[in-house]
Formats: structure tokens, sequence, C-alpha cells
């Protein structure tokens, strides 16, 4: 039994054994197909890079074949080494391609200039960066390191300072200068007028009766009828400055007279009408007895100015006698000068549809609204009154300027009627 045993443990050892020898060939051949498959994704994959490699050899050749190639920023085509070339800043020109970029005419070597990085000629160049002057073309002069020139604050034509005091005519409209070459309608006052202003300007008494009625109309819409019939007269500038030394009721006026309420008796000579012989127009004056009946007697409108500048003037005075008719006390010239500039104001807004709802708001406490003409304003007449309006709104004086300014602001946070009502309980705006 014990022999028996003896053969079967030996029997199970040797079994034992072969099954480790055979384990141990499967490890071996499972290594051994491994290491072959990693040996030919190796070389797959060296394969893989050295075509990536030659890519990018090839990329980066192509890159630097190009890189040597010469482009002509005028006409995008490549310079040949054997061509005459032009270079600056690293922009390269055929020679014959380098153009200045304002005249387009060829560029020499001692002309060139260089502004955002285009090519100029040096006179090109200062034309393009140096002011010129409105009136006279010329450059505006440096004073030191410095240009200083004048501006219009509506127009915004620059102009050299000098041309302020050497003569040189102004509108008296809308106060451009004449620029050199133009021609400014010249009255018989000694007035100027540009072409512009002098295609609307009214002329005589007769002429301005249309736009006194107009401006009747906006006033009776604003709950403001005139009852009284004033005579509405056009005069010369010497006719007006000679009515205001008459009057006595204190009136601060601007430099230049333009408008006149007038309260005392007086003779004025008034344009009644214009004799026409060809394409000259003489006026005709003829004296007007005014007889003091009431508080107002007339109102005086400088002639020739245009429609809508004569139309303001007129609203500004028509206050003057609208208060004056309705027992108002005598007030601060800031007081009366400011609200008749807000109706002048307001009246010309309304023509050029300009901010017209804010002077409707305005004027909300009014039983009617203001009128708003049918008549479409040219562009020209149109920029002509947005530069009236801009007149009233800048004027710096104390009376008209600051005045208007409070007045305006006071219209616009009350309304107008009870602006009024305030001022004439209180001779102030109301804050």
């Amino acid at each position: 039994m014990e022999e028996a045993d003896q053969v079967e443990v030996d029997y199970v050892k040797a079994l034992s054994l072969s099954q480790m020898e055979f384990e141990n060939e499967q490890d071996l051949i499972i290594e051994r197909k491994i290491k072959e498959t990693l040996n030919v994704q190796t070389e797959e994959d060296e394969q893989l890079a050295n075509a990536m490699q030659l890519s990018l050899v090839m990329a980066s050749s192509k890159a630097v074949s190009s890189a040597f190639k010469i482009i002509c920023a005028g006409c995008n085509n490549e310079i040949s080494r054997r061509e005459n070339r032009f270079d600056c800043n690293g922009i390269v020109w055929h020679v014959k391609c380098l153009q200045c970029h304002a005249c387009i005419q060829m560029i020499k070597d001692d002309q060139f200039y260089m502004v955002e990085n285009r090519p100029y000629h040096k006179s090109c160049a200062r034309n393009k960066s140096h002011l010129k002057c409105y009136v006279c073309n010329d450059f505006i002069p440096y004073i030191g390191k410095e240009v200083e020139y004048g501006e219009h604050p509506f127009w915004a034509q620059k102009y050299c300072p000098s041309h302020e005091d050497d003569g040189t005519s102004k509108c008296a409209s809308c106060e451009r200068l004449k620029p050199k070459g133009r021609e400014y309608i010249l009255l018989q006052d000694g007035r100027s007028l540009c072409v512009e202003c002098s295609s609307f300007m009214i002329l005589d008494t007769n002429e301005c009766q249309p736009l006194f009625r107009e401006i009747q109309e906006y006033f009776t819409s604003l709950d403001m009828k005139l009852d009284q019939k004033i005579p509405l007269l056009l005069v010369e500038r010497e006719a007006l400055n000679e009515a205001m030394k008459g009057e006595r009721n204190g009136h601060h006026h601007l430099s230049e007279t333009r408008g006149l309420c007038v309260s005392e008796e007086q003779i004025i000579p008034v344009i009644h009408k214009r004799k026409h012989t060809g394409r000259n127009s003489t006026l005709n004056t003829q004296p007007f007895r005014l007889v003091r009946s009431c508080e107002v007697n007339a109102i005086l409108i400088l002639y020739g100015l245009p429609r809508l500048l004569t139309g303001s003037i007129l609203a500004h005075e028509m206050m003057h006698a609208w208060l004056r008719l309705q027992g108002y006390p005598n007030l601060k010239p800031e007081i009366e000068e400011g609200i008749c500039q807000v109706l002048a104001h307001m009246w010309l807004k309304s023509k050029i549809n300009v901010g017209f709802e804010a002077a409707m708001i305005a004027s909300s406490s009014s039983t009617q609204q203001p009128l708003r003409s049918n008549k479409q304003l040219s562009k020209i007449e149109q920029k002509l009154g947005e530069c009236f309006v801009r007149q009233i709104e800048l004027d710096n004086s104390e009376a008209y300027g600051d005045g208007f300014r409070v007045g305006e602001q006071a219209v616009s946070q009350y309304g107008l009627k009870e602006t009024l009502h305030h001022i004439k309980h209180t001779r102030t705006f109301p804050f």
C-alpha cells in the first residue's frame, strides 16, 4: 500500500510540473505576440512621424520661399531683383507704382511723405493735415507751435483770426464771413448779405404783410391775440436807429438793432415798395407819421433780412406789444427781452420743425395749438432757420442771452401761460 501511494504522489507531481510547463510556454507565446504587435505599432508610428516631419519641412520650405518674394504695395505683383524699387519702413513699391494717395501722381524721392502708411507728396500731405482758411483759402498760419483760428459757432467754418478786423464783409443775417471769390449782396444802407440769405430777403413793407399775418395767427393760436391793429413798417438801418433814440421806454437792444416796438409820436421814413429797373431795384421811402393813440403805435423791422429771421424779429417785437397792451408793469431787461426771445425761438422752431413737440408742450396751457405751416422749407432755408435758432440760444448778452435761457427753462417747466401770469404779478420768472 505504501508503494502504491508513492506512485500516486509521483504521478500527481509529474502532472503538476507538466501543467506549469504548459502555462509557462503559453505565457512566452503571448509575450512574444505582444512584442511583435508593439514592434509593428512602433514602426507605424515612426512612419507617421516621419511623414509629418516631411510635411512640415515642405511647408516651411514653401513659407521661406514665399518670404523671399518682394511684393509691390502698389500693384500687389512680385518685384524681381533686377527691377528698381522704393522701400520705406518695410513697405516696397515698383518705382512706377509709387503714386500719391491724394493726387494719384508719381512721387519722386525728394517729394515722398508717409501718412497712415500711405504715400503722399509733401505738399499733398500738408494739404491733408493743415487747416485752410475758409475766407482766403490759404493755410492758417502758426502762432508759435499751434494754429490759432476763428470758427463760426453754427457753420463750423474755420478762418484766419485777422479776417475779423481786416474789413472782410460779414453777412448781416447768418454772420458768415465772405469767402474769397464769392459775391455778397450790398444793401443801400451798407449791410452785406450772403447769396443764400439774399435769396429769401424781404425788402419792403408790402412784401412783409403776409408774414405779419402769419405771426398774428401764431399769437392767436397761443391764446394771445392782439386786439389792437398795429402797423408793421420796414425801414432802413438809419431810420431804425433814429426811432430808437426817440423812444423813452427803456429797451435794451443788441449792437445791431433789427426791430423796435414804437410807443412815441414820430415821423419815420418807411420803405413802402421797390422800384425795379432791369436787374436792379431801388427803395422807395415815404415819411410815415406815428400818432400816439395807445401803448403801441407801430412795429419797425429792419428791411433786407431773410424771411425766417424777419419773422423771429417780428415775433419778438409783437411780444413787446402784447406785454404793453396787457398792462404788464415795467420789467427788468432780462425778464422782458428774455420772454420776447422765448416767443421768437418758439416760432422759429415751429417753422423748421425742430423740437416742435417741445414748443407744443411749452404752450400746452393754451386753449388752441400753435399752427404748423404747410409750406415745406427748402434745404437752404431750413439750414438758415437752424442757424437763427442757434443765434438765439448762443447769445452771450445778459438781457437777450441769459434772459432767454432762464425764460425758456421756466416755460418748459411751467408752461407759457403760467410763466406769463407769474411775470405779471412778481416781475420775475418762476423758479
